[in-house]
């Protein structure tokens, strides 16, 4: 008998319900991707909500750009094809972002902290299928 698998909106939402940041849920909910389990990447994001508590960086961008990384990792010193790859997936990322909603910085996004549910389930889908599509792009 086959499993479903929860998708990365429904795992990231639920992880915020429970009181995880944005960052924590986004991350966490792409970790079929990224080599990390639950625990390891609610440690890992658990100081990038908010902005990093300062109104930056939306914490769900920050997630996503955290799965894109460690899915598409740029490790190896003079790697540039990898390098020259990470730096386009995380420009692509965030432009989408921005153009969806208008803004990164997360003390212009979230005025109403309960807009954030919409900017968590967008940015884990958008990650969750931009890795998906590389991965479809590498095997076939």
């Amino acid at each position: 008998m086959e499993v479903e698998r929860i998708g990365a909106i429904e795992k990231a939402n639920a992880l915020h319900e429970r009181g995880f940041n944005c960052a924590q849920s986004v991350l966490a909910s792409c970790s079929d991707y990224t080599g990390l389990d639950e625990e390891g990447a609610l440690g890992v994001s658990c100081g990038f909500g908010g902005g990093m508590r300062c109104g930056e960086i939306c914490g769900a961008v920050s997630g996503g750009v955290m799965a894109l990384g460690l899915a598409y990792p740029f490790r190896q010193e003079g790697d540039i094809p990898a390098k020259e790859r990470i730096n386009a997936l995380v420009e692509e990322y965030t432009e989408a972002f921005r153009i969806r909603f208008g803004h990164l910085r997360c003390q212009e996004l979230a005025g109403d902290k309960s807009v954030c549910p919409r900017y968590i389930a967008y940015a884990a889908e958008l990650a969750e299928t931009m890795i998906q599509n590389n991965q479809e792009e590498e095997r076939g």
